[in-house]
């Protein structure tokens, strides 16, 4: 790893750096000051390539990030950070997007566990539906591009209520003739990370490991725990657990499509993002309708959930019974 940025220092001579607000493996994220533009902050992005490389393996992933990094800038959408910039300095490359306020899901998540609550269900599908906005958006970019490290830490809240889909580090855009370019190698974080992503850049990764990742999250906003790695549960089948077990106030709607999206082989999952928000959301607009209450549950979901069931076979024998008092008498 290389040494970090430190308070003060100017990149570009444009960029100053303020502090560190993330770190990982593969480099940090800093804010920022936009020496051009006063009173703008950025989030930048720091990319670090080990120069034991070869020199033309390095060379060839520089010019792959170039690449990435100008159709990343090309994107304009609500629920994405805008990618202003993008720069090398020797093995390090950088990329630079508008700084996002507010906090991450996993805090807000964090802070319900602690008061041994559970998130709502109608505002966890309220950020949804915004995620899949922002999803459905990358996945129909000609190339398609493919998030990768979708997780409640990479989705930020601004004091809007705009949620935002932050850290490309892991991007993938699929190339028409099936070769791929990555911005950075890696394969997420294990609980949301789909069986094909495993083998890294070698996977076989497409729109479809975002819907797991995708469901993965729900399961955990849901549920306050994880969902269990994708390589233990196919080591060990039944390992996951329902998630109404865990929060009974989830609809038989929601866990179904979670489950659903949570499918170890891809071709078992929702195939696109309109599949998978027909099946979570169904018409229900949280964006026009925010008092709106949650999708009424269909027949076929009461007789889904074991709770429901019992309850309508209680009902349907005291009906009985009570027939049967009427006619005795």
């Amino acid at each position: 790893m290389p040494v970090p940025h430190q308070a003060g220092e100017i990149l570009k001579e444009r960029y100053k750096i303020r502090r560190i607000i993330g770190q990982g493996g593969m480099g940090s994220v800093y804010l920022t000051d936009d020496l051009r533009l006063e009173g703008r902050l950025c989030a930048l992005k720091e990319i670090f390539h080990d120069p034991q490389i070869s020199e033309a393996v390095r060379r060839q992933t520089k010019e792959q990030f170039m690449r990435e990094a100008t159709v990343l800038a090309r994107l304009d959408h609500p629920n994405l950070p805008k990618v202003s910039d993008f720069f090398s300095i020797e093995e390090r490359d950088y990329l630079v997007m508008d700084f996002v306020p507010g906090r991450d899901l996993s805090i807000l998540m964090t802070e319900a566990r602690l008061k041994e609550q559970f998130l709502e269900e109608r505002e966890v599908l309220t950020w949804a539906a915004q995620l899949v906005d922002a999803l459905a958006y990358l996945h129909s970019q000609n190339p398609p591009i493919v998030h990768r490290d979708i997780k409640p830490s990479n989705l930020k809240l601004t004091p809007e209520g705009v949620v935002k889909l932050v850290d490309f580090g892991l991007v993938k855009i699929l190339a028409t003739d099936e070769v791929t370019i990555t911005v950075v190698q890696g394969r997420g974080t294990a609980h949301y990370t789909p069986l094909e992503q495993y083998g890294g850049d070698a996977g076989h990764t497409d729109v479809r490991s975002d819907i797991f990742s995708f469901g993965a999250t729900l399961y955990h906003l849901l549920t306050n725990h994880p969902p269990k790695e994708a390589r233990d549960r196919f080591l060990q089948p039944g390992l996951l657990r329902m998630p109404r077990e865990i929060n009974s106030s989830i609809s038989p709607r929601t866990e179904r499509t979670v489950l659903w999206a949570l499918n170890l082989h891809p071709e078992e999952r929702p195939q696109d993002m309109q599949e998978f928000r027909q099946a979570l959301l169904g018409d229900w607009n949280p964006s026009s309708q925010p008092k709106a209450p949650l999708p009424t549950p269909t027949l076929v979901d009461l007789l889904s959930s074991p709770i429901e069931r019992r309850l309508i076979w209680v009902s349907m024998a005291l009906i009985f019974i009570s027939l049967i008092v009427t006619l005795w008498r």
